[in-house]
């Protein structure tokens, strides 16, 4: 929450806008507006003006309350804006230092609402990125359009495409699966094609003829099928070695020797991403089987990220696995907030007909359940506090793993550190304070600022990031920082 009585050591970013509007709404607002809405919501400062050293300080509106009204007006014309995502309590005017200004806190409007655009045109529709608003690129705005629909994406039925598409191997390894996880399921029973229709893996088209569905193809087909539908299709996962004459462990989709779908990579990387990095304690049988929490959080994670996966999105599905650390990247943005997914209890999947898949062979979240396992997984073993990252354009979602002991095991401080707890507490402080007078930044730049080593920086960025005060974007070694808004 931003406070208005210290405005002026605020900056605007991607969270905050800042507008004069002495001479009534200015029509950028609309802009922001669905920038705001479109990505992660934020506050427009009406009444506030930006001075050259980039501080915000506050303007008395002369009548701040015909804005209120003339601003509700407008959101609510479908001719302004395609979406009114605001509730009463979200606009207000406040009183900073005896200035009126209106404060307007946009949320992150619900997937089924996106993309909202202004001016009675969709391809006026606007993202937030630093503190600047950019219209959407085509690709940005056929994502969101697929996320709106009620419908996962992979329900839909291929009807340009035949049986044919179907690796027999592949359907019979997951079948055989099936039999050891649901011995004596009613399914069991059943040829090929009806299993594929009562798993969702096809479908009856015009015409009575059978064909796969989305989810179908993606699963159990072959390569080359699944590019026809899907042009920016890739699977791939790499072991990173710190010796550089051992030859790097990567699996392909493209790569051939293989069908290149979804359930034989995940069939592939499984046993190689869980390998030798259980705890000392969990490194027997038991967690050859399967049974370790590690191991299981490890499966749940791979899982999820091929499930929330979005195929037609650039860059493809990239799993990196190296010493202490593996990251799972994934086309596609969070469907539900960031805060909602750590907590539990609500799954939003991608792809739900795959991950109906995944459940049949006990592998996968449930309702809700898979971030706040690993979370829990990683609290348990003291590791640290696994990271969660977006980007766009393209949109990307990367989990980071880290896989050695966390700060939590450094040795207590005792009361006569209390000079170390001062320095700390001021060099948090300063981090802070950086962060607000810039709108992201790396840790090296930060630690450069602060006079810490780059190692100690991302310990206390970490347990910001815990107190949720900041938050992290980029994938792999590219984090960037910024303060949540």
């Amino acid at each position: 929450m931003v406070d208005l009585n210290n405005l002026e050591k605020y900056r605007e970013n991607n969270r905050i806008e800042a507008k004069k509007a002495l001479g009534g709404l200015p029509h950028s607002i609309w802009e922001t507006y669905s920038a705001f809405a479109n990505t992660l919501g934020g506050l427009i400062l009406l009444g506030v003006e930006e001075h050259k050293d980039k501080s915000l300080h506050a303007v008395d509106l002369p009548d701040p309350e015909r804005l209120v009204r003339e601003f509700w007006e407008l959101v609510n014309d479908p001719q302004k804006a395609s979406a009114n995502v605001l509730l009463e309590r979200d606009v207000r005017i406040e009183d900073v230092g005896g200035n009126h200004i209106i404060v307007i806190a946009v949320p992150r409007a619900q997937r089924w609402e996106r993309p909202v655009y202004v001016d009675g045109d969709p391809r006026n529709a606007y993202r937030r990125s630093g503190e600047g608003d950019y219209k959407c690129s085509s690709e940005e705005l056929h994502a969101m359009n697929r996320d709106a629909s009620a419908k996962t994406q992979d329900m839909r039925v291929l009807s340009e495409m035949d049986m044919s598409v179907f690796n027999t191997g592949s359907l019979r390894a997951f079948r055989q699966q099936m039999r050891i996880s649901r011995p004596e399921h009613m399914w069991d029973k059943l040829d090929d094609e009806a299993f594929l229709v009562e798993l969702g893996a096809a479908a009856l088209g015009q015409g009575g003829k059978m064909h796969p569905t989305a989810a179908g193809l993606l699963m159990f087909g072959k390569g080359r099928d699944i590019l026809r539908e899907y042009p920016q299709y890739r699977l791939e996962y790499r072991e990173e070695s710190d010796d550089p004459a051992r030859p790097a462990d990567c699996i392909c989709s493209s790569s051939g020797g293989w069908s290149g779908n979804v359930f034989d990579f995940y069939s592939l990387v499984e046993d190689k991403l869980c390998l030798n990095l259980a705890p000392a304690s969990e490194r027997d049988g038991a967690h050859r089987a399967g049974n370790s929490p590690v191991y299981k959080a490890l499966r749940e994670a791979l899982a999820n990220c091929l499930v929330h996966a979005d195929y037609y999105g650039r860059g493809g599905l990239v799993i990196i696995k190296r010493r202490g650390e593996i990251t799972l990247t994934n086309p596609g943005a969070f469907r539900i907030a960031l805060s909602t997914a750590r907590s539990g209890g609500l799954s939003d999947p991608r792809n739900g007909s795959m991950l109906k898949m995944f459940s049949m062979i006990d592998i996968g979240e449930r309702s809700g359940s898979g971030i706040p396992n690993i979370l829990h997984v990683w609290r348990e073993q003291g590791w640290p506090e696994p990271m969660i990252a977006q980007q766009m354009n393209p949109d990307r979602t990367t989990l980071s793993l880290r896989l050695s002991p966390s700060r939590k095991e450094a040795p207590a401080i005792k009361s006569g550190d209390k000079i170390s707890l001062a320095i700390e507490s001021a060099k948090r402080q300063m981090m802070i304070e950086y962060l607000t007078d810039h709108p992201a930044a790396k840790a090296s730049e930060i630690a450069a600022y602060v006079g810490l080593k780059p190692s100690r920086v991302k310990d206390l960025l970490a347990e910001l990031i815990d107190e949720n005060l900041i938050v992290a974007e980029g994938e792999n070694r590219n984090w960037t920082y910024r303060l949540k808004a």
